[in-house]
């Protein structure tokens, strides 16, 4: 919105500007075409050109960009490949050790899950470390874990969305001292400097807050494709968890009708 504001302003004082210019001298107009100077040809500015036309003060903003863009492209990449379903559910690792806790090798299933480490080994671990308060304590020790590793996640990818907020401020940042720096031109000028001159420093200040949006939008896209990810692998997790602690579940139950069923007898 702040960012809308100065553009509109920018070009109110262009209008203005241009208004005051329109009113041209009689003596020049009574002057011959022939004897009037001739209007210097300007070839358009290239692309680099204006993207290095800010001065020192530009050059910096769009380095800082570009260090986000590269801090962004390399989370997008290691978040590539670590939300994936093979890393967080190692391949074999549920069916040993549903296997073990069938067997009931408590200790050689809590072993296995140090020697595999992932989100579902330390909830499977935190569980398992619970198997003598019954299975409400272990319910709820796996579910704490769940949460601890789903906010460690949830951490990780927090930092694009950081990233895609940044960006446009650092960018409306060099756009607003890009105008400070036009606006001071003319005013040292006394108004002498055309529209043309005036229109040249708006844009090329308005050159880094194109390069913050053009940083932020794929980082927040990308923060809510991750965001959905995380979702979608902890409810995988969550699943196969069950799956797994499923025998022990049916043990301790029988186990507290035996009890029950000892202490009525």
């Amino acid at each position: 919105m702040a960012g809308v504001l100065i553009v509109v302003v920018a070009a109110f004082m262009v209008q203005q500007h241009a208004l005051g210019q329109e009113a041209p001298d009689q003596n020049v107009a009574a002057q011959p075409a022939a004897q009037q100077p001739a209007q210097p040809v300007t070839a358009d500015a290239g692309f680099m050109d204006i993207l290095f036309s800010g001065g020192i003060t530009g050059l910096t903003i769009l380095i800082a960009l570009f260090g986000l863009s590269i801090t962004a492209v390399y989370l997008v990449v290691e978040h590539l490949m670590t939300l994936r379903s093979s890393v967080l559910i190692p391949e074999g690792l549920a069916e040993t050790v549903r296997q073990l806790l069938e067997a009931g090798k408590v200790r050689d299933a809590h072993e296995t899950c140090r020697a595999n480490p992932s989100v579902l080994s330390q909830i499977l671990m935190h569980g398992m470390s619970e198997l003598e308060g019954g299975w409400d304590a272990i319910e709820k020790s796996m579910e704490d874990a769940t949460a601890e590793q789903s906010a460690r996640l949830f951490r990780k990818i927090e930092y694009l969305s950081v990233i895609g907020n940044i960006a446009p401020m650092v960018g409306l940042l060099g756009t607003v001292t890009g105008m400070i720096f036009a606006f001071q031109t003319v005013a040292s000028t006394q108004g002498a400097a055309g529209a043309g001159e005036l229109a040249e420093g708006i844009y090329q200040a308005l050159v880094t807050t194109v390069g913050g949006l053009v940083v932020a939008i794929p980082a927040l896209g990308a923060f809510a494709v991750f965001r959905n990810r995380v979702d979608q692998l902890i409810a995988e997790v969550v699943t196969v968890t069950q799956s797994i602690m499923a025998p022990v579940k049916s043990t301790l139950r029988k186990q507290r009708r035996a009890q029950s069923g000892g202490k009525t007898a």
